[in-house]
């Protein structure tokens, strides 16, 4: 089943449960979805690795705005961006812990020969596209920085 089918699947779950934070929540990814296909004015359907990204990118977006929230002291307002971030994480493939993004980092600084910071962009490179969708790039940034320092 395709992401924007299962998203229409759980939208309508979601008003029968009358639960108003994922339907809120679903309605941002259907509607981020039609606009990247839209974007590309061919109408074709996205490939799976865009889906993932597209999904990435409303998660760390919602985050971000908590993470703001609650360093002005609005967590009123910071707990409905959470509540949206959990929602949509469902739809991202099962994530990495950081001891499993370890272990590839340190194959990766192995594989290359990397020895410093100098050497810190392509080790991400190789990481991220390794790892695309399956670990967060501020998760691998920071484990890259304290393997190469």
């Amino acid at each position: 089943m395709s992401l924007q089918q299962r998203i229409m699947e759980d939208m309508k779950a979601a008003m029968r449960a009358k639960d108003t934070v994922a339907l809120e929540s679903l309605r941002a990814i259907k509607s981020a979805l039609l606009l990247a296909k839209t974007e590309t004015g061919s109408g074709e359907e996205l490939s799976e690795e865009e889906e993932v990204k597209l999904v990435q990118k409303l998660v760390k977006q919602r985050k971000d705005s908590a993470a703001i929230y609650i360093e002005q002291g609005r967590e009123d307002l910071a707990a409905p961006e959470i509540a949206q971030a959990r929602v949509i994480e469902k739809f991202l493939p099962e994530q990495l812990s950081e001891e499993e993004v370890e272990k590839v980092v340190l194959q990766t600084i192995e594989s290359i020969g990397a020895s410093g910071m100098k050497d810190m962009g392509k080790v991400m490179g190789l990481v991220s596209k390794e790892l695309a969708g399956k670990a967060d790039g501020k998760t691998i940034s920071n484990i890259v920085k304290n393997k190469l320092s």
